[in-house]
C-alpha cells in the first residue's frame, strides 16, 4: 500500500494516530529514498511535539527492525544478555561490565556506538587500544560470542538501516529528544541483534539526555514494554548522571580506569554501577552467580584480555598520553558540593575527546582527570581537575567550558543515590 508523505505528516501534525500501514510505508519508503529527508524531518518534529501512542511506538519499532536483517544467535550455547546506556559523561561501564558478565557464564553481544557532543562513545574508547578494531562481520561476531563470550563492536550496515538514516537526520533537526524516536532507535537495534535479555541504564541529570526522573522513567518504561513485546526479557535502571562517573573522562583515560576496576580497584561509583548492572544481567540471563566473585578472582580480567585480543588489540600495549596539560586548583577551603557532568563533558569535547559531527576525528589521549568528587574535603591550592590534550590551543576553550563546573562550599552535600529506580 502506498501513501502520500504529506498526508502522513499532516496526520501527526494534527495530533492524529498513524495506522500500522502508514507507519510500515513511511519507514520503508524513507529507507529506500522515496520519502525525502525534509519530509521525514517534518514528521520527526511532529512526533517530538505531539508524541505517539504505545501502539504507534511498537509498530514504528517493528518497522525499523523489518528494514534490515535480524541476527540469529541460536548457535551460541550460553544465554545471551546485552546492556544499553543512554549515554553520559565518564560512562565507561560497558568496558568492565561486558567481560565481567561473560566471566559469569553469559554471552554479551554488545553493539556500541561513537561519541557525539559531550557524551562519550564506547568504540572511541576501545580504539585507543593499539590494534583493536570495531568492525566485525556477522560471522566473526557470532564466533567471538561463542568462543570468548564477550563482543563490543559496531553494528553492521544490515542491522536496522532505517534507524541509521533517521538517527543522522534527528541529530541535525533538533528532534533527538523525542522519546518515541529514542526508544524505537535503541530497541530496534537491540532486538535485531538477537539478544535474549537486555538491561537498560537510563541516565538522569545534567550530563544525560533525560534531565528529569519523570522523563527518564517514561523512556525506560517505553523501552521495557517494547522489549517484552518482542520476547526479550528487559529491565531498566535509572541512574544518576549529575556528576561524571569515575575520575576519568575521555578515551584512553577511561580505558585505564576500566582496567583498574577489572584489577579489583577503581573508583567506588564505577565499581558500584558495574556490579549493579552485572547482577541485573546475570539474573536476566537465568544464571545464579555473584558477579563480585568474578571481579575479585581475576576471571573478569581474563575475559577482558581475551575479548581485546580477539578483536586485534594488545591488552598490554601502552595507551596514548596527551603531551599538553593544564591544572585547575581550588581557591578556597571547603567541601566539593557539585561536579557538573555537562560542563566536564563539554570540556573534554573541547580538548578533542569528542566530536561535533559523526565524521570528525577524536583524540585518544585527550580528556579530563578529576581529583575531587562531591563530598570530598578540599584545601585552597589543591588540584580540582586536570585537562589533557594533544594541542595546547584547545585549552582556553576547555577552561571556559569547565568554568564553575566544580563548586566548593562550606559543608559537604547530601549523598546522592547512584541507582535511583528499577523498572521491569
Amino acid at each position: 500500500m502506498s501513501f502520500a508523505a504529506v498526508d502522513v505528516i499532516r496526520t501527526k501534525r494534527d495530533r492524529g494516530a498513524l495506522s500500522d500501514a502508514e507507519i510500515d510505508w513511511v519507514v520503508d519508503a524513507y529507507t529506500k529514498g522515496v520519502v525525502a529527508d525534509e519530509q521525514m524531518a517534518a514528521l520527526a518534529m511532529a512526533i517530538l511535539l505531539n508524541g505517539m501512542t504505545p501502539g504507534e511506538i511498537a509498530r514504528w519499532t517493528a518497522a525499523m527492525i523489518a528494514s534490515g536483517e535480524r541476527l540469529d544467535l541460536s548457535g551460541v550455547s550460553r544465554p545471551t544478555v546485552d546492556k544499553h546506556s543512554t549515554g553520559g559523561v565518564g560512562d565507561k561501564i560497558t568496558l568492565p561490565l561486558t567481560p565481567l558478565v561473560a566471566a559469569c557464564g553469559a554471552a554479551v553481544p554488545q553493539l556500541s556506538g561513537r561519541g557525539l557532543g559531550h557524551t562519550g562513545g564506547t568504540l572511541d574508547k576501545l580504539e585507543s587500544i593499539p590494534g583493536w578494531r570495531a568492525a566485525l562481520t556477522n560471522d566473526e561476531f557470532i564466533a567471538q560470542l561463542r568462543d570468548v563470550g564477550a563482543v563490543v563492536c559496531a553494528a553492521g550496515a544490515g542491522l536496522a538501516p532505517a534507524d541509521r538514516k533517521l538517527y543522522a537526520l534527528r541529530d541535525v533537526t533538533g528532534t533527538v529528544e523525542a522519546i518515541p524516536l529514542i526508544a524505537s532507535s535503541i530497541m530496534s537495534k537491540k532486538i535485531a541483534e538477537g539478544t535474549g535479555a537486555l538491561v537498560l541504564d537510563v541516565k538522569v541529570g545534567s550530563g544525560a539526555f533525560m534531565k528529569t526522573v519523570a522523563s527518564a522513567r517514561e523512556l525506560a518504561g517505553t523501552m521495557v514494554d517494547l522489549g517484552k513485546a518482542h520476547g526479550v526479557t528487559t529491565v531498566a535502571l535509572l541512574t544518576d548522571m549529575s556528576t561524571p562517573l569515575g575520575l576519568a573522562v575521555g578515551n584512553a583515560v577511561e580505558v585505564t580506569e576500566s582496567v583498574e576496576v577489572l584489577a579489583g580497584g577503581g573508583p567506588s561509583d564505577v565499581v558500584e554501577l558495574t556490579l549493579a548492572l552485572a547482577r541485573e544481567m546475570v539474573a536476566a540471563a537465568g544464571l545464579h552467580i555473584d558477579p563480585s566473585d568474578a571481579l575479585k578472582d581475576g576471571r573478569a580480567m581474563d575475559s577482558w584480555r581475551a575479548m581485546v585480543r580477539a578483536q586485534g588489540g594488545d591488552p598490554d600495549a601502552p595507551l596514548p598520553v596527551a603531551p599538553e596539560t593544564e591544572t585547575v586548583r581550588a581557591d578556597r577551603d571547603g567541601f566539593v558540593s557539585t561536579v557538573d557532568a555537562l560542563a566536564i563533558g563539554l570540556a573534554a569535547w573541547r580538548l578533542g575527546a569528542g566530536r561535533a559531527r559523526k565524521e570528525d576525528p577524536v583524540s585518544a589521549a585527550a580528556g579530563v582527570i578529576l581529583h575531587k568528587k562531591p563530598g570530598d574535603p578540599v584545601r585552597a591550592g589543591e588540584t580540582l581537575f586536570e585537562l589533557r590534550t594533544d594541542e595546547a590551543s584547545r585549552i582556553p576553550a576547555a577552561l571556559s567550558a569547565a568554568d564553575g563546573a566544580i563548586v566548593v562550599a562550606d559543608a559537604a552535600p547530601a549523598q546522592r543515590e547512584l541507582v535511583i529506580e528499577r523498572i521491569a
